[in-house]
């Protein structure tokens, strides 16, 4: 039976894109359906949102040959300091400690963006169809049949194994009726760029505070990019403040490490849930990214925890196509399953846990956490281990995620 593609990925984001890239010398024939298209000024997976690449990534990115062309432009973090606001618990990790370059790297939504898309250009055996929207999924014993709208124009396609990168909303998941976890953290995340008096000196900073916590991301010389969470109920009254007003709220959750905020660009929000998919197989369907599991953006995991899906993803059908298998077997898909599941579970309570345990008020849950936080500065073990997390290094690693090409 004749197939239109081997894999069919339903969402071009950087996630989809990403594992396009990765299978893209593999021989596999690939679509990639995405509704944007990628230089839209509304395209919301590649603006100006700065992301962090814990030090995992960027062995990723290096295994799939696209480090050299991203090197350039990305800010290495250095130090990562943790603190709660008006208390005496912090906690330091420095690149010293973990022996590596960088504990990672900043990089904007954008520069990724345009590296996967070059990348994605170069392969002749992956097809990008943009701007498209999916209509309809229906199962079949040795395919996955897809109604899609194309510029107007409906198609039917085929495919051996259907990826769902589409995000937290998933339409694939939806179609399937998978069931999902959902927990709404009754917070929103505001993200913005801001100048500072002082130089960042490549440390990055989680504050927390009674609003919610507070993440800067070294950029450029003075530049920072934030993502504050604030409860929802607070939310109108700060983003209705002049940029004036919200450097003066930000400066005084924040403090002064970094001198005074001087400006501000342009602010969005969005509301924070963690939302997890119970099955992350079904037959010929694999999640990964985002309709698989979006967390609270606490420690910066979400995007990291997405690329190791792929790496780990495209490690299994690369395998599958040298050996001229079936890219959409059931053992193959469980196999992807199973060696996801405890990293995934392991992020998703780390990052979970940490939500919950900053938003506790009461006062002997704040001395118990900021004693914790002082001895894990002191402990170089515990740092170690919180260090191999937050880099992405634990558990049994992809080939990729080593940093060696598929």
């Amino acid at each position: 039976m004749k197939f239109d593609y081997d894999l069919l990925i339903i969402g071009g984001g950087l996630v989809g894109a990403s594992l396009a890239c990765a299978l893209g010398r593999s021989g596999l024939r690939i679509g990639v359906v995405e509704p944007v298209p990628f230089n839209a000024e509304q395209q919301p997976s590649y603006d100006d949102r700065a992301i962090a690449l814990a030090q995992g990534t960027q062995r990723i990115f290096s295994g799939m040959g696209l480090w050299d062309r991203l090197a350039g432009e990305v800010t290495p973090i250095l130090q990562i300091h943790v603190s709660d606001r008006g208390r005496f618990g912090f906690t330091r990790l420095r690149r010293e400690e973990t022996g590596v370059a960088a504990l990672g790297y900043t990089a904007t939504a954008r520069l990724l963006g345009q590296v996967l898309v070059e990348r994605l250009s170069e392969l002749d055996r992956v097809e990008v169809l943009c701007p498209a929207r999916l209509e309809g999924v229906s199962p079949g014993d040795d395919a996955i049949h897809v109604e899609i709208n194309v510029n107007g124009e409906c198609r039917s396609l085929s495919a051996r194994l259907l990826a769902a990168a589409d995000g937290a909303d998933s339409a694939v998941r939806e179609w399937f009726g998978i069931p999902v976890t959902l927990w709404d953290y009754g917070q929103s995340a505001i993200v913005a760029n801001v100048t500072s008096q002082l130089d960042h000196e490549n440390v990055a900073y989680e504050r927390f505070t009674e609003q919610g916590p507070i993440a800067l991301l070294p950029m450029g010389a003075h530049r920072c990019a934030i993502v504050w969470s604030v409860r929802n109920e607070c939310l109108a009254s700060v983003e209705r403040l002049d940029d004036a007003g919200f450097l003066a709220a930000l400066q005084d959750n924040f403090g002064y490490r970094l001198g005074r905020f001087e400006a501000i660009g342009k602010r969005a929000s969005y509301a924070l849930r963690l939302v997890r998919a119970r099955e992350a197989v079904r037959p010929r369907l694999a999640l990964i990214g985002n309709a698989a599991h979006a967390l609270h953006p606490i420690a910066g995991q979400g995007f990291n925890l997405g690329l190791r899906d792929v790496a780990a993803l495209a490690e299994c059908l690369t395998e599958v196509a040298r050996a001229r298998g079936d890219p959409g077997n059931a053992q193959l898909l469980q196999r992807y399953a199973q060696w996801r599941r405890h990293d995934q579970g392991r992020v998703i309570a780390f990052t979970d846990g940490l939500t919950r345990l900053f938003a506790n008020p009461l006062l002997p849950v704040a001395l118990l956490r900021d004693a914790g936080m002082l001895a894990l500065d002191f402990l170089p073990p515990a740092k170690r281990l919180f260090g191999k997390l937050t880099m992405g290094r634990v558990g049994r690693l992809p080939r990729l995620a080593r940093g060696l090409p598929l």
